[in-house]
C-alpha cells in the first residue's frame, strides 16, 4: 500500500538565512536552503526549499546578479516577517513541510518597495 503524503504548517521560522552561494542560503542549524525567485501578479516571492547540501560542495562567494537581485542575509522580524539586508520586509506566505522537505515562500512587502 502506497503512504499517503503528509503536511504541516509550520511556526517555527529560521532565526535568519545567510546567503553562502548563488542560489542557496544557510539557516542558524547550517541546514541549506535553495531559493527560486518568482513574480506572481506584480509581487515579488522567493521560494526556499530546505536540501541538505554540504557546504564543501558549493562555492562559497556570490554571483554578481545573486548580489544584486537577492539580499545576503534575511533576519526573521517579530517571529512573523523577515527583515532583509537591503532594509526591505518580506511576508511570510507559507512554511511547510511536506513529505520530510520545508518549504517557505517569502513575498516582498509593498510598503518596502518604497525604500
Amino acid at each position: 500500500m502506497a503512504e499517503l503524503p503528509w503536511k504541516v504548517h509550520l511556526t517555527s521560522h529560521p532565526m535568519y538565512l545567510d546567503i553562502r552561494g548563488p542560489a542557496l542560503y544557510e539557516d542558524e542549524y547550517h541546514r541549506t536552503w535553495l531559493h527560486l525567485v518568482t513574480k506572481t501578479g506584480g509581487d515579488l516571492q522567493v521560494r526556499l526549499r530546505q536540501e541538505n547540501i554540504p557546504i564543501g560542495d558549493i562555492a562559497l562567494t556570490t554571483s554578481p546578479l545573486t548580489s544584486i537581485s537577492m539580499p545576503s542575509l534575511w533576519k526573521l522580524h517579530l517571529g512573523i516577517q523577515y527583515l532583509d539586508s537591503m532594509g526591505r520586509f518580506w511576508r511570510i506566505v507559507h512554511h511547510i513541510k511536506e513529505n520530510g522537505v520545508e518549504e517557505m515562500i517569502l513575498e516582498l512587502m509593498e510598503d518596502s518597495l518604497d525604500m
